[in-house]
């Protein structure tokens, strides 16, 4: 979910969203600040809507229904414009690694991956191989805390993991703990919990929660137009919440491998003709492309099979694939708990023999004979 025109353009989290914008306008924004949620939920985007709102040049200001004062950013002066730039996070992170691998090697020890459009606001992402937060990042924060910002208000600084190795969250400490008034920390976290609690004790904590199914499939109607009403709704579901995770849902790739793993589950779970399923499976060819393509088959698979078992214990209200509803309905009629258990280890050796580069289309072979084999 990338940065957008104004604070009304986020989705979900108006409470959460609109505190923050208050606390801004009454200059009593913490300055050391965990923006909790599930991966998806707009943290990033948030971040950076923030990290504009301190820095507009023209600090536009909004009165909510309450009459409290809202901070709010004009997206269009140098200060908004520059900060925006980092919302596309991606590509600027694969330009930076890239950039790392064309140096020395002894230079590319010494550097961290850093990006920062703006003089002002630097993003910090876990820097690889090892996707961690590393201590020659959290020098740089620590060294830029310490100036004065050149050509903003403030300065931002915006970790975007969680994931610290331990020299680099100890470091973190001390800057967390007395900030300069200038600047602002902002920790991003999928689960504020894998925090230290020494840093958790030093920073506030805003928690941004799922976004009802009902309300993404507003957003996806505005925003995809394109998709049919049963793909936003299956989308809106599969998403569990996440507005970054529901847009950039791809609804092709799902869709195919939801049907492989329909041919495989029928396969296995009714009586007759294995013709369908030996045919599908011969098309999971070996090397990365057929690696790709058994993931996502048995990522849906696993969406389909916790569907089914919803519909088992009696919760159909906590169905994703609704588009579907009516075939999940009768699969549950044919298996029980314990096929379904027998599944999923079916599903990890598969899994298993992935790593061990077995042939796909024999283990998956294999997999639908064993699950056949078992039927209720």
């Amino acid at each position: 979910m990338g940065a957008l025109g104004s604070f009304t353009d986020f989705v979900g989290n108006d409470e959460a969203v609109q505190n923050l914008r208050t606390s801004i306008a009454a200059g009593r924004l913490p300055h050391s600040l965990i923006l909790g949620g599930p991966a998806g939920a707009g943290k990033y985007t948030l971040a950076i809507m923030l990290a504009q709102a301190l820095n507009c040049e023209r600090q536009p200001r909004e009165m909510w229904s309450n009459g409290q004062t809202l901070a709010s950013f004009c997206g269009v002066c140098d200060n908004c414009v520059r900060i925006a730039e980092s919302a596309d996070l991606q590509p600027l992170i694969d330009a930076a690694i890239a950039a790392r691998e064309e140096m020395r090697e002894t230079d590319k020890k010494e550097t961290r991956v850093l990006i920062q459009t703006h003089p002002d606001v630097l993003i910090i992402p876990p820097d690889p191989p090892q996707l961690l937060i590393k201590l020659g990042q959290v020098r740089r924060v620590i060294t830029g805390a310490q100036r004065a910002p050149s050509q903003a208000p403030r300065k931002v600084f915006i970790f975007t993991s969680s994931s610290f190795m331990k020299e680099a969250a100890n470091s973190l400490l001390k800057v967390l703990e007395e900030p300069p008034d200038f600047a602002h920390i902002f920790l991003l976290a999928d689960n504020p919990g894998e925090l230290l609690p020494t840093i958790r004790s030093r920073c506030g904590l805003v928690r941004l929660g799922a976004v009802p199914a009902e309300e993404l499939e507003m957003v996806l109607a505005e925003r995809r137009p394109e998709w049919k009403p049963n793909q936003r709704s299956l989308v809106a579901r599969l998403a569990q919440g996440a507005v970054g995770k529901a847009l950039g849902f791809d609804v092709a790739t799902y869709s195919a491998a939801r049907a492989d793993a329909l041919v495989m589950l029928r396969g296995a779970t009714l009586e007759g003709e294995h013709t369908a399923l030996f045919r599908m499976t011969e098309t999971y060819r070996a090397g990365a492309e057929g690696q790709q393509k058994t993931t996502a088959m048995l990522g849906a698979m696993s969406s389909v099979l916790e569907d089914v078992l919803m519909l088992i214990s009696g919760t159909p209200e906590r169905l994703r694939n609704v588009d579907i509803r009516g075939e999940l309905e009768a699969m549950a009629g044919t298996i029980d708990f314990a096929w379904i258990e027998r599944a999923v280890r079916g599903m990890d050796q598969v899994r298993s023999g992935m790593r061990r580069n077995l042939l796909r289309s024999l283990s998956l072979d294999a997999f639908a004979e064993e699950m056949a084999g078992v039927r209720r």
